[in-house]
């Protein structure tokens, strides 16, 4: 069992109740076992065992998980306060689910975080304003003036009111350092930098600007949809007056949350994992990157608490993935060379609910680029389904935990919704602030994915 720390599950879940009728909720599917899925070209041909997991199944209840994550919580930077906060969720959920949980910590390096508060009310609330603070700018402190935009930081136009306000300007790396510089000579309390707009369907994210050495004044980057939302302000109104803080996180601690459930074939039995990343990068609430994921694997511990399996069944939820695999790397490193023989699929879950339109293909993502166990019984379980034509793959693509366990020989695989020309095609909320329930998550895809998962994992597990 788990220790907790800070907000309890139970407080966590009853600070949600009293927003959710506030909230834009995405429609729960509704479909019998035998009903052809939306998108689906044939009707399922289910056996026993599927009915077994699909009946159980409910993205209504994930939902709610998914809210603690991405609304309540908010983003979850490796290593933090609110990444602990969420691994504590996590593992108070597997505990009453009747697992042996535990928390796997390892470090993380330090971060540098912000948050923009609009004096007036005047800026959307329905998105992240989380931003990445510089490490080289002046940090853990709060300042408040009027915005002024000086253009491009490589030709900025300075106002003559810019003393006590906050400076904004088009970045560039080069730029930086002089126009920071020339802002604080001005008498600016502020600066913040707004990235270049990346090629659609991507949009930049928030960043933590590098190459600042005891900057008087704190220095932030946004993400680029904080950047439009600023600038459209700007347009129409004659004051906007910001507050921003700035915080250092450092000598961090991640965690990754295991639940495991022993096998009948005993303590030497085949593992069989199911698993996603519960971190989010700066400024995203990471409602389907990954929380999607996240509750996906939730959501079958607890359907699976219920059934008898011939392997030992693990479900993970890795921490700092965004940081570069680090939690799926840590746990790999630890496992001797027989536990890792002993794994026989690894289903990694990542993106597994976007509600964007063009991503229509469910794509099977291997780190080598051929099929293993896990990419197969994905694949029989989509035409079980009625889902083969939508599942794309065998694709090598790593950029996920997956990647992690194929490094070493054991079979995994990750699974997505994406863009049906490439899994490069990631949906334009990913990584930013809009990264939310209701712009960027659907039920019918999670619930699609949870029972692909389910079937698949049962299918390996019980032999």
């Amino acid at each position: 069992m788990t220790e907790s720390s800070g907000l309890s599950r139970r407080g966590l879940l009853g600070a949600v109740a009293g927003v959710t009728a506030a909230t834009a909720l995405p429609a729960a599917p509704a479909w019998a076992a035998d009903d052809q899925r939306p998108g689906a070209v044939n009707r399922p041909k289910l056996d026993k065992y599927d009915r077994q997991i699909v009946s159980g199944l409910s993205s209504e209840r994930a939902l709610r998980h998914l809210q603690v994550l991405s609304e309540h919580i908010g983003p979850r930077i490796g290593g933090t306060t609110s990444e602990k906060r969420a691994a504590d969720y996590i593992a108070g959920q597997l505990d009453d689910f009747g697992y042996q949980t535990r928390l796997e910590p390892f470090p993380v390096a330090d971060k540098f975080t912000a948050q923009i508060f609009d004096v007036r009310g005047i800026l959307p609330d329905d998105l992240s304003w989380q931003a990445g603070a510089a490490p080289g700018g002046k940090l853990d402190v709060t300042v408040e003036g009027p915005v002024r935009d000086v253009g491009a930081a490589t030709a900025p136009v300075w106002p003559a009111d810019v003393a006590g306000s906050i400076v904004i300007a088009d970045d560039t790396t080069a730029a930086r350092p002089a126009l920071v510089a020339e802002a604080a000579a001005r008498g600016a309390v502020g600066v913040i930098l707004l990235p270049a707009d990346q090629v659609f369907p991507r949009r930049a994210s928030a960043f933590s600007p590098s190459g600042l050495t005891d900057a008087p004044i704190p220095v932030l980057g946004v993400a680029q949809v904080q950047k439009r939302l600023i600038r459209e302000a700007l347009a129409v109104v004659n004051s906007l007056p910001l507050r921003i803080s700035t915080t250092s996180h450092r000598g961090l601690v991640s965690n990754n949350v295991i639940g495991e459930r022993r096998g009948r074939g005993g303590a030497n039995s085949p593992i069989v994992m199911v698993c996603g990343h519960y971190d989010s990068v700066i400024g995203a609430p990471g409602a389907n990157d990954d929380g999607s994921g996240t509750v996906l694997t939730m959501e079958l511990a607890k359907v699976f608490s219920r059934i008898s399996t011939n392997a030992t069944l693990r479900f993970a939820l890795w921490g700092s993935e965004e940081q570069g695999l680090i939690g799926s790397r840590y746990h790999v490193a630890q496992l001797a060379q027989d536990q890792r023989d002993r794994h026989r699929a690894v289903f990694q879950n990542d993106m597994v609910a976007t509600s964007w339109d063009p991503a229509i293909t469910y794509w099977l993502l291997s780190f080598t680029g051929l099929a293993n166990t896990a990419t197969d019984a994905v694949r029989a379980a989509g035409q079980r389904l009625g889902y083969d034509p939508q599942l794309v793959g065998p694709v090598q693509r790593g950029a996920s935990d997956h990647q992690s366990f194929q490094e070493v020989g054991i079979a995994a695989a990750n699974f997505s919704w994406r863009g049906e020309i490439s899994p490069a095609f990631l949906e334009p909320p990913y990584h930013s602030p809009e990264d939310t329930i209701a712009k960027n998550v659907s039920l019918e895809r999670l619930q699609v994915s949870m029972e692909l998962i389910g079937c698949a994992a049962y299918a390996v597990a019980r032999s």
